[in-house]
């Protein structure tokens, strides 16, 4: 008797193109590991093809985070992105150029020439504005209990146009929050406001340069000098921490007369996101101290573990360095000169963009001539409200543009919101400025909805 042997035959996925092979019409594990291991190319193309449906980061004008950078900073970013920032005896050079780009900031910012400069880098300006404020706790306990007085009750006082990371701070390390609600007319801080908040336990009080809601700038200076006063007449020892995560590194090249960071007394800290207006990828941050003695020395770690002793203050130990890097190949590579044009071309395109909404028939800018670049706006007569209904169209061609209301007691206020980044061209705002009018008059002009046809017989 003959028998047949049955070759079990197996497909050879080298012959097929890239979508060719097998794993193109296989269930994938995506929510728990597979037991099987998989080929690079074809997993790479599957989740490569699956980003496809996200947004083009260079139509998304709701992030304020940098979308392009030079060919040159990118090739420093692949090659550095192994690197560990903590691990400074192992990486010196790279501690350096941390030190040095702190260093460089704290000059731009005014610091005074004296000043013992501290600082340090973060992952954003969420982590840097936790730890500017973790510092101005601890410095305030450490006051009251030399004082002999409570040190139970800390607050913090901050205008209702601040990030959600205040109120993150103030939840997650026990501070009270004095927050001065907005107005329907008025989207930053009242400094009268914040004076009736603020006494003995403020650890301190929280200014904006460049709000994410509108983009406007908190009167600092005029805070500054109501600070001051009280410190004169009641003694209390109050410093101002800056949010510059939008606006402080705008500022410096566009308005250098402007008077909000170290020339101003109370100022002690300032944070900065280098991925947003630093024109750096996401992400890093900076947080600048005007001088050591505002970072108390007990928040400073030393650690031995990495090979050397080092001082490390942040809430992650371990951070990418190559974004460090890059930034200060920005800071080498374009100086004041290429910054302030970068920024000049923004804001000039930012007006643009106000300008003509300003004389729409339907939209209204909330500032007609922007100090940043950044333009909030709204409707205006019988569509008023229906901005999330513009956003829905505009997704039509593209365009991510947010929808929002803003806080207590402007909470009946609904925003548009453009953020006018580096590579955000006058051709594209033209272009968004068509599709603003087609997509009002989708909400003029709904689509008549047709009735079912009827069965065929």
């Amino acid at each position: 008797m003959l028998t047949r042997r049955r070759h079990r035959q197996t497909r050879d996925d080298s012959l097929s193109t890239t979508y060719g092979n097998r794993f193109f019409t296989k269930d994938l594990e995506t929510f728990r590991i597979g037991e099987e291991s998989l080929p690079p190319a074809s997993v790479y193309q599957i989740i490569h093809d699956e980003l496809e449906l996200d947004g083009n980061p260079s139509l998304n004008l709701a992030s304020f985070v940098t979308t392009w950078m030079e060919p040159e900073a990118e090739r420093l970013v692949r090659e550095n992105i192994r690197k560990n920032l903590v691990d400074q005896n192992e990486y010196p050079r790279t501690g350096e150029i941390q030190h040095r780009v702190v260093h460089m900031l704290a000059d731009l910012f005014h610091a005074p020439p004296e000043a013992d400069i501290a600082g340090t880098s973060t992952v954003g300006s969420s982590e840097a504005i936790l730890l500017g404020l973790l510092a101005h706790k601890k410095s305030w306990q450490i006051r009251r209990r030399s004082a002999g007085k409570p040190a139970d009750r800390p607050n913090l006082v901050v205008g209702g146009d601040v990030h959600v990371v205040w109120d993150k701070f103030a939840r997650y390390f026990d501070v009270e929050m004095r927050t001065v609600p907005l107005s329907p007319g008025r989207f930053t801080l009242s400094v009268d406001e914040a004076v009736r908040r603020i006494d003995e336990n403020t650890i301190a009080v929280g200014a904006v340069v460049g709000t994410t809601f509108t983009g406007q700038i908190d009167p600092v200076e005029e805070l500054n000098e109501a600070v001051e006063k009280l410190k004169r007449e009641k003694g209390w020892d109050i410093p101002i921490h800056i949010d510059g995560a939008s606006g402080g590194l705008i500022l410096p090249f566009l308005e250098p007369e402007r008077r909000w960071d170290f020339r101003l007394s109370r100022v002690r800290s300032i944070n900065v996101s280098g991925h947003k207006f630093g024109l750096v990828y996401p992400g890093v941050g900076w947080l600048v101290f005007r001088d050591r003695s505002d970072l108390p020395d007990d928040l400073v770690f030393r650690v031995d573990y990495l090979g050397a002793e080092e001082e490390t203050y942040t809430l992650n130990f371990s951070s990418n360095a190559a974004f460090v890097i890059a930034q200060y190949y920005n800071f080498l590579r374009l100086g004041k000169k290429g910054y302030r044009s970068v920024m000049e071309n923004a804001r000039a395109n930012a007006r643009h963009l106000a300008k003509k909404l300003s004389v729409h028939r339907m939209f209204e800018p909330v500032d007609e001539k922007p100090a940043l670049p950044i333009v909030a706006f709204r409707l205006r007569g019988p569509h008023a409200g229906r901005e999330s209904e513009i956003a829905s169209e505009l997704r039509k061609y593209g365009w991510i543009v947010p929808a929002y209301t803003l806080p207590p007691d402007a909470e009946n206020t609904t925003l548009l919101r453009v953020v006018v980044r580096e590579n955000v061209s006058r051709q594209m705002l033209d272009d968004l400025l068509e599709h603003l009018d087609r997509s009002l008059d989708v909400l003029e002009n709904p689509p008549v909805k047709r009735k079912p046809h009827p069965p065929l017989c």
